[in-house]
This record gives structure tokens, sequence and C-alpha cells, in this order.
């Protein structure tokens, strides 16, 4: 039986009525291709089996065609790639890098010492940097960010930031929570989550302008520090309830945390939402299959990773890139 020959670059530039520099550029991501034909070259190449060959590739390019995604965790060093924000952002990513014939590299860094960006950089084991959350580490991002061209991070809008960011508005995201929780006669709202972060920072700093707005005083007890993953989601409300702090809604820096707190209160015998109302952040897969399901802010994961991996590229070929801050969306479901 004699073999399918293999097909060449031209090949499908051929199909698609294209020249081989076009087919090139789009297969790399090169965003001076309109996205609709780069999608549509891209869908050609998978349906006729083309592959790339990456050594000659890279060796022409002077690329390792690969992308590194990496995720620091000095805010929370207990933090899991496993939380289910890591895990449907890593693999949003991951698919939109292999569309382009790229290969994935995942860095998790755990308490980050000075000069952990630089070393990354310098190893030179990716053609780029998806940064995902930028955790207590925002001015070392800025550090490299005049010199590191190929660098592009999910995170909040910090007035300071120098380097290309996605995300959603977070501030926005806040009031929309508790806004709607005051609709409901909420008064004693909490807010759970570690402020160092600076996207829950943002979270807070909506929560506090909502409630000013609504005209309920801040009352700082109601504020309590909570972990992203793991056990110490429940510590916040133990806290709360254990020091006789009356509550009648929780307003959670994200799912993980919210459905924590829906066990925690569970466990003391108060019911959700009839005695306390629990609103998260993010709208990841695991909220809408919770009991109740999770009522949340959501963050559109899935355009955030298309922007993050469009933006990359972009810059990567050389282009400026703004800064792209998504609107968030309420998701009203039973909590």
């Amino acid at each position: 039986m004699t073999a399918k020959p293999r097909l060449k670059m031209a090949d499908i530039a051929r199909m698609a009525g294209v020249s081989t520099s076009t087919v090139s550029r789009a297969l790399a991501g090169n965003t001076l291709i309109p996205q609709p034909l780069r999608e549509r070259i891209v869908a050609l190449a998978l349906a006729e089996g083309y592959v790339v060959n990456q050594q000659a590739r890279g060796l022409r390019l002077q690329r390792t065609q690969t992308i590194n995604v990496v995720i620091p965790l000095g805010h929370d060093a207990d933090q899991m790639i496993s939380d289910p924000f890591f895990l449907e952002m890593v693999g949003r990513l991951a698919d939109e890098i292999t569309l382009r014939g790229y290969e994935v590299l995942l860095t998790k860094v755990l308490a980050p010492t000075q000069g952990w960006l630089d070393r990354i950089i310098q190893l030179n084991r990716s053609d780029g940097l998806l940064i995902i959350g930028q955790s207590n580490q925002h001015q070392a991002l800025n550090a490299v960010a005049d010199a590191y061209g190929p660098l592009v991070v999910w995170g909040g809008d910090l007035p300071d930031r120098r380097y290309c960011t996605v995300g959603v508005d977070n501030v926005a995201g806040a009031r929309l929570a508790v806004e709607h929780l005051i609709g409901l006669g909420r008064r004693r709202i909490a807010f759970l989550g570690l402020p160092e972060a600076p996207e829950v920072g943002l979270r807070r700093q909506g929560y506090l302008g909502a409630l000013e707005a609504g005209g309920i005083a801040v009352d700082p007890a109601l504020t309590v520090p909570a972990h992203f993953s793991g056990e110490p989601e429940l510590e916040g409300i133990q806290y709360l309830l254990s020091a006789g702090v009356s509550l009648d809604a929780v307003f959670a820096a994200s799912d993980v945390i919210a459905l924590g707190a829906i066990r925690a209160l569970a466990e003391a015998g108060l019911r959700v939402p009839e005695d306390v109302s629990v609103v998260g952040f993010d709208d990841v897969t695991v909220a809408r299959y919770s009991w109740p399901p999770l009522t949340t802010i959501r963050q559109d994961l899935g355009r955030g990773a298309r922007e993050m991996v469009n933006l990359l590229f972009a810059r990567i070929n050389g282009q400026a890139t703004d800064s792209v801050f998504m609107a968030p969306e309420l998701v009203v479901r039973q909590t």
C-alpha cells in the first residue's frame, strides 16, 4: 500500500486560495491576517491533517515554537493548579496555543524570589509568556515589561500597570454582586478574600463602593481573609460565626471561596439562601452544578484566553497592543 504523501504548506495554500506566506502567517497566529481568514486556514490545516515541521520552522525563525503559561503564587502558596479557575483557564489557553501549532510549557512559581521572572526569560525556553494572575508580583511584572515584549498577563487594571493585561472589570463585577444582594434586602454583607492579590483588592473596592452607594455603613468586622483553595476557605465564615458577627449575605472573591462558605454555613445549621445569601466570582463550570447552584459574577474565560493568545502572538510579531478589560455579567442562580 502506497503511503499518502505528506501535505506541504503550498498544498494548504492552494486549497485555501491564498499564498504560502499567508498560510505561514496564519498558522503562526499573525494578526496581520484577518481573524476570519486565519481561523479558516487553521481549520483547513487541521481537517487535512497538515502538521507543521516544528524543528525546521523553529530553526528558520529562531523560535522555540513554545509558549510558557506561568502561574505565580506569591499571595497564596497553597493554591493548587487543580483549582477550578486555573484548570479552566489553562485548558482554554492550551486550546488556543495548540491551534497555532505551538506547544505549551506550564510553570508554577511558589513564593517567587527577586528576579524570578528574569530567570524564566533568560532560560529562553519559550517564545512568549502568558502569566495567569498578578499575585503579589505587580512590580516584578512592571520591571520586565519595558524590555521584554512577548508578555501578556491575566489580571486587574492597576493604575501604574505597564504590561499588557487581559481581564474583567473587577470593580464593576463586585458592584453588580453587592447591588444584587442589597436588592434582595441584605444589609450585613460579608466580604471573603485575600486583598493582597490585585484582582481581589479591586473586588473589595467595588464591594465597599456598592455599600456606600446603598447607604450601608461599612463594618470592618465583615471583611475576612479567605484562601482560594483547600480547607482554609472555610475559615472566614467559621471565624465570623464563632466571633458572633451577624451576617445575612456573603460576597466571595471566587467561586471556590463561595462554595466553601456555603458548606460552612450548612455545617452551622444556616440555610442558603433563606438565612444567608451567597454570591461568588468567576463562574467556573462547577458553580452551575453545585447545590444550590451558585449565583456568581461571570468572567468570560473563553474570550479571555483568545484575547491573551491573540495579543501575545501580535507582540511576538513586534506589534504594539492595548490591554483588554471585559465587562462582567451577573449570573443569578439559587444562592
